[in-house]
């Protein structure tokens, strides 16, 4: 498989973890440029490194992860995004909002954005497809996604005041919606 295909396929996986790095973005409008690189750096490793797990485990767990994984998807993000809206209706306007980067909320957002990647690695398996350039380059490209929509977002939190947690649990529980529905209606 040529480079500018792995490309497009890193390209399309991002796109999840550009709308989750934006929340972020919109949340902590406040966010310093180590934090972001820690945002994108996690959900960098889970793209790439899921993609290239997918590949290793995939003849061996294809089957009952192809059953599941959209329910999981959909579990994980809805359940994080109803927990951002709950807390951004009861915020008075004037408290800083929570810190969604937490390590654990980190990881699971993460691991609810890369299951497509996980999928995407289990397909590489079947072709031929030098993997560890291929996890790199979509770890890569969803680093500079993940940087860009951060900045994009911060910029656009300064501006919506004390409702961005809500518009970032909608972000999140749309992202978990396409999922379900992508792989429904597959």
């Amino acid at each position: 498989m040529d480079y500018f295909t792995i490309i497009a396929i890193a390209l399309g996986l991002s796109f999840d973890t550009f709308a989750v790095s934006f929340s972020y973005g919109v949340i902590r409008s406040t966010i310093l440029f180590r934090q972001a690189s820690r945002i994108a750096i996690v959900l960098a490793i889970f793209q790439g490194g899921l993609t290239i797990a997918g590949y290793f485990l995939g003849s061996i767990i294809s089957g009952a992860l192809k059953a599941t994984d959209h329910w999981i998807a959909l579990g994980l993000l809805s359940f994080l995004g109803i927990k951002m809206i709950i807390e951004g209706r009861k915020k008075t306007g004037n408290e800083e909002a929570k810190d969604f980067s937490s390590t654990i909320v980190l990881f699971t957002i993460a691991l609810g954005t890369s299951i497509d990647a996980f999928a995407v690695g289990i397909s590489f398996a079947l072709l031929d497809v030098k993997i560890w350039q291929s996890g790199i380059l979509i770890g890569f490209v969803t680093f500079l996604a993940s940087m860009t929509a951060i900045r994009i977002g911060k910029s656009a939190g300064e501006r919506l005041g004390n409702k961005v947690e809500i518009i970032g649990g909608l972000i999140l529980i749309a992202i978990g919606i396409k999922i379900f529905l992508e792989h429904i209606l597959a």
